[in-house]
């Protein structure tokens, strides 16, 4: 098939979106098809549209012709946010034939009706890096561009209730001007927006990864750490449990600073705990097997309707 895949990230832009849509692109090439990224449809001719995010991604969807299959990927702010905000998020829902999801639990918020069209693909990593932890610290690594969504700035209000030895490195663009950390502790570094093979190599170097992210659809930096085999601290919302599963043993109450700071003190001076985080992570490691996320992929865009039926089922 041909395939528009329209992704709101543009070439060059280091986040979660644009990973998603190079990834995609090359399983589904490796299956055949011509994929054509842009991000916004040119109106080429195309078999199927795979559009990520729902109200992004709008003017392309309700543009791309109604005879023709279309797929959405929803992001963790449509299925958080967006779909009860954005009248374009809801329309673009009801004119999918098919939703891509990023993790179990991000289908609980669509209305009923919509589930049937849900399919999940848990988002994969192929780095063949290995945890190796420094021996100096305990270090903690932060991944992900601040934004309100991630609640970038828990991890230092965390820190002063962190007695045990420990280092944090931050990485990620300050999107928002009013996010740009500001701290005197020596044990924090911010570094900015680093290449994606470097952001890899830190993830590998720490003891452990914090996410504290308010809202997720299921994050790349996630599966990324399971792959590597990095113990997650992260904020218990459903994009992280859909993702880890609700039996994790390594949550904290979102938006509680001192909940982190427990947890990544436990961390750091528990090793019996350590290890039954860092054994959950491993069994995890096949579920982000980059062979898992492209069988899913190709499964989800099967079966989907003919251009006639698919004309008819959208009403158009």
């Amino acid at each position: 098939m041909r395939i528009a895949l329209v992704t709101p990230a543009g070439p060059g832009t280091r986040n979660g979106n644009r990973h998603t849509a190079l990834r995609w692109a090359a399983f589904l090439r490796a299956a055949g098809h011509q994929v054509e990224i842009s991000l916004e449809w040119s109106g080429k001719e195309a078999d199927l549209m795979l559009a990520l995010h729902a109200r992004r991604s709008h003017s392309s969807i309700s543009a791309f012709p109604r005879e023709k299959p279309l797929v959405v990927a929803l992001t963790g702010t449509d299925v958080y946010r967006d779909i009860r905000q954005s009248a374009e998020a809801r329309e673009s829902l009801e004119l999918a034939h098919r939703l891509i999801v990023l993790q179990p639990k991000a289908a609980e918020e669509l209305r009923a009706p919509l589930r049937k069209k849900v399919r999940v693909v848990v988002q994969s990593s192929a780095t063949t890096l290995r945890h190796r932890p420094v021996s100096r610290k305990f270090r903690i690594c932060v991944i992900g561009h601040l934004r309100d969504e991630k609640d970038p700035l828990r991890i230092i209000r965390a820190l002063p209730h962190v007695a045990p030895p420990v280092e944090v490195i931050h990485l990620g663009a300050a999107l928002d001007p009013k996010l740009k950390p500001a701290t005197d502790d020596a044990r924090y570094r911010w570094l900015g927006s680093v290449p994606h093979g470097r952001a890899l190599r830190w993830l590998a170097s720490s003891h452990a990864m914090v996410i504290s992210s308010r809202m997720e659809g299921g994050a790349n930096v996630v599966c990324e750490a399971l792959r590597i085999g990095v113990p997650v601290l992260a904020s218990r919302i459903s994009g992280n449990v859909g993702l880890l599963g609700p039996r994790y043993p390594g949550y904290f109450k979102l938006g509680d600073e001192r909940a982190l700071a427990r947890l990544i003190t436990r961390a750091a001076t528990d090793a019996d705990f350590y290890r039954s985080v860092r054994a959950y992570v491993g069994k995890l490691r096949p579920v982000v097997a980059p062979q898992a996320e492209a069988r899913a992929l190709l499964a989800a865009l099967s079966g989907l309707p003919t251009a006639a039926s698919a004309a008819t089922r959208r009403g158009r």
